[in-house]
């Protein structure tokens, strides 16, 4: 310990070396932001200088450097006038070619870096790139030579090609040709900091090696801990290269994970430490791996060791579980043969109806999809687009078809779209969506195969990118069908550990049958039964639980340093962070909702409120919402939930105006149903088909995941305690709710003392009408509360009420 002293005091007592005196001019910050403003400004200016020489080089060639100041009489083509042209001819032809647009850049990174950009790591990127520009100004000049007619030195410039010049001269053109490419991929080693390991090449196996120190990586040193010598302690400080600033950025505060003291105790699937720790002295800015001998009795074995360098893995919790075999689900797909004569009439069809409006069609083509044929029509010039819109209705009366929908003109085709249904529609069986290689190769997060666009494209979606989905369509069209095809997708892409999901179904049986993997896939409050909320009240609880859940996540964000649950999860598993802080894996979550409309009838603000917050924020921890409704109106769908869904999928409508409210555009009234959807992903509608995904085929699959081991339990969501008052004698009858008396004469009348009724009649929200019952209930007007069964009326006639009213008073 003295040495150390020693040690501490002779350190302490140098000046440390990364402080320096400050500049009385650099020093101050109203000239650096200046200087910062001027240097930027003169690279954008340069910039578009050297931009024009490439179209006027020729032009201004005659140009000489003693006009620079001359007067207005002579004039150039280059947009930055006489100094621009100056600037850029110096560089370009005279100096460096092409390569002289990095000269630019070297000057914006300067100028940044002084207006206080600190990811702007300017002297890495002027010495990367004064480097470059000399490179690649030589590279130019050898493979094109002079290049007459080329920017008039060519484009590697006066300087390149007299480099490339004298070097061709002294080592042939083979010769600089193989340095230029020594020297390239030496640069871009340096430069990309691209570290070639040639550890497991063995050039020499002879004993004259066996003495030679071997360098081995920071992971092995972990392996020679039971080789360490009788010191209390032993660390190795590895220093870091140039510029890697560790600072604030890599994570070295109290959520980093100290490897000292490694037990048996410690290592497991759940928690496993880091192996490298970040050190924290300022002045080396070094990584500090300390490795003390651990005790007799919590020695390590080979395979927990092993276990240490490897990446936490959140499967191993349930690691037999085996996702659903393809062979549950059905092929539902049909043998008839298409009648490729339906599709040469349906397009004479077409063409004659339109010459009969004096529109006369260039070009005509089918594209057939399973339930709808997009036939491409490539008018005669001068005909407008609106005409051909216009006729819809005349089509489809030729065509003896309904849902005729016209794309005038189609984005980025030059052509006039005109679906028309197909006689036999094709079922597109779910079981056809998942074999695909398209769907099993596929990277997304939470990939969706929902169906086939009409050019007979699998439709497959990322739900973390949507970020949430919106589903409307009237009773009978899919609706339903399409939230299974969704979940179904996810089980077969997501393992139990990885995903889970909080179902919402106040029509109590479109979801029931995913009660049986309540211990594999969903999520609940605590101390509840049933994990499918059907109960306006718990649906209210677990929105508001979810947003505890957002919030305890994004917490652990920040302690991490991270942006998104994906980067969180990525740093997690690789033993990056502590358990013992609260870390953890976090699962996607996935809220279903299947009628929105529902929910919103009967709590009001207390739905859209919590709603709102989710759509809003949840994305970037990994929570998202998909909500179905079959009555898409204005007072269901507001403004504001859907300025948070840009995602929205409609099926068929009963009105243009539904349409419009979920989509934003007409069509969805035109669809021909069944599974006949239209996609709006934020720029464009997609018209597809759904996959089809039958109750027996959902009911073999959620078979097969339960008979499979799982949790101990569901996915425990935060505790939400609502705004309850049990105790009647603490309601303040002096602060009544303003429709106190209004409510009380609707229980009287109706002889009913129920919260629901409130809410219906009242149009108020449950909290609101509970504690309103709760007020009654202090005032005597109804009796206590009694489970499920409504409250009793203690006032029988208006008069007595009336007295009471005026009592309170």
């Amino acid at each position: 310990m003295k040495k150390k002293d020693k040690k501490t005091k002779k350190t302490s007592g140098k000046k440390s070396p990364g402080k320096k005196r400050k500049n009385p001019i650099t020093g101050n910050e109203n000239i650096k932001f200046i200087s910062g403003l001027l240097i930027t400004g003169f690279s954008v200016y340069l910039f578009f200088a050297f931009i024009a020489y490439l179209f006027w080089w020729k032009t201004d060639q005659s140009f000489d450097a003693s006009s620079v100041l001359s007067g207005a009489e002579i004039q150039v083509r280059n947009w930055s006038g006489k100094s621009g042209a100056w600037f850029a001819d110096i560089l370009i032809n005279k100096g460096f070619g092409l390569a002289a647009f990095f000269i630019p850049v070297i000057l914006a990174s300067i100028g940044l870096r002084l207006l206080h950009i600190k990811k702007i790591k300017a002297l890495r990127i002027s010495r990367d790139l004064v480097i470059g520009t000399i490179l690649l100004s030589v590279i130019l000049s050898y493979i094109f030579g002079h290049a007459d007619g080329m920017l008039g030195s060519g484009p590697g410039g006066a300087h390149g090609y007299f480099v490339s010049r004298w070097l061709n001269a002294f080592m042939g053109k083979l010769g600089t040709g193989v340095l230029l490419l020594v020297v390239v991929l030496s640069y871009l080693l340096v430069v990309f900091n691209i570290r070639p390991s040639f550890s497991n090449i063995k050039l020499f196996a002879g004993k004259e090696n066996a003495n030679e120190p071997e360098e081995k990586p920071v992971s092995d040193l972990i392996e020679e801990k039971q080789d360490i010598n009788d010191e209390p302690g032993f660390s190795i400080n590895r220093t870091i290269d140039e510029e890697q600033e560790i600072d604030q950025e890599t994570g070295s505060g109290e959520d980093t994970v100290n490897t000292d003291n490694v037990s048996k105790e410690n290592i497991d699937n759940t928690a496993g430490p880091i192996i490298n720790e970040i050190g924290s002295d300022e002045d080396s800015n070094g990584v500090t791996i300390s490795i003390e001998r651990a005790e007799a009795n919590d020695q390590l074995s080979d395979e927990e060791l092993a276990r240490l360098k490897e990446n936490y893995d959140p499967r191993l919790d349930l690691s037999a579980y085996k996702m659903p075999p393809v062979n549950l689900l059905e092929d539902h797909s049909t043998d008839k043969a298409f009648d490729d004569s339906e599709i040469i009439e349906k397009k004479e069809t077409i063409v004659k109806t339109l010459l009969d409006y004096n529109i006369k069609v260039r070009h005509i083509t089918a594209t057939v999809g399973p339930t709808v044929t997009l036939y491409e029509v490539v008018p005669e010039r001068g005909v407008r687009t609106a005409k051909i819109k216009s006729l819809d209705n005349d089509i489809a009366l030729s065509l003896s078809a309904f849902g005729i929908r016209i794309i005038a003109p189609i984005p980025g085709r030059g052509t006039v779209g005109i679906e028309v249904p197909n006689k036999n529609p094709e079922i597109v069986s779910m079981k056809s969506l998942i074999t695909t290689k398209q769907f099993q190769d596929c990277k997304y997060e939470l990939a969706i195969a929902l169906g086939r666009t009409i050019t007979n494209e699998l439709l497959l979606l990322d739900l973390q990118k949507m970020p949430h989905l919106l589903v409307a369509g009237a009773t009978g069209q899919g609706k339903s069908v399409g939230l299974n095809v969704i979940i179904a997708s996810l089980l077969y892409r997501k393992h139990p550990a990885e995903i889970k999901f909080i179902m919402v179904d106040p029509k109590m049986v479109e979801l029931t049958l995913y009660n049986k993997i309540e211990k594999h896939y969903l999520a609940k409050l605590p101390e509840t039964d049933d994990p499918i909320i059907t109960e306006t009240q718990k649906v209210v609880y677990t929105l508001n639980s979810l947003c505890i859940e957002m919030d305890n996540r994004y917490k652990l964000l920040r302690k991490a340093r991270v942006k998104s649950i994906k980067e969180y999860n990525e740093v997690f598993t690789k033993r990056r962070l502590n358990p013992e802080k609260g870390h953890k894996y976090m699962p996607y979550l996935v809220l279903v909702i299947d009628e929105f409309a529902d929910l919103i009838m009967t709590a009001g603000k207390e739905i859209e409120g919590p709603i709102q917050r989710l759509s809003q924020l949840a994305r970037a921890v990994g929570i998202h919402l998909i909500v179905a409704t079959q009555r898409p109106s204005t007072n269901i769908i507001t403004g504001t939930i859907k300025t948070n869904f840009p995602a929205r999928l409609a099926f068929r409508v009963s009105s243009s105006i539904d349409s419009r409210t979920i989509l934003d555009n007409t069509g969805a009234e035109k669809l021909v149903g069944r599974g006949d959807m239209l996609i709006y992903n934020g720029t464009e509608l997609i018209r597809a088909q759904c996959a089809f995904i039958d109750t027996p085929e959902l009911n073999k699959v959620t078979d097969f995941i339960a008979s499979q081991q799982g949790y101990a339990d569901a996915y425990i969501l935060p505790e939400y305690e609502g705004e309850t008052d049990d105790n009647f004698q603490e309601v303040d009858l002096r602060k009544r709710d303003s429709l106190f008396d209004e409510a009380a004469r609707l229980v009287v009348q109706t002889q009913q003392g129920s919260t629901s009724l409130i809410q219906r009649k009242m149009s108020l929200g449950y909290n609101r009408a509970g504690r309103i019952v709760d007020q009654l209930e202090a005032a005597g007007i109804v009796g206590p509360y009694e489970g499920s069964k409504a409250r009793e009326v203690l006032i029988s006639d208006m008069v007595s009420l009336e007295q009471i009213l005026q009592g309170l008073e």
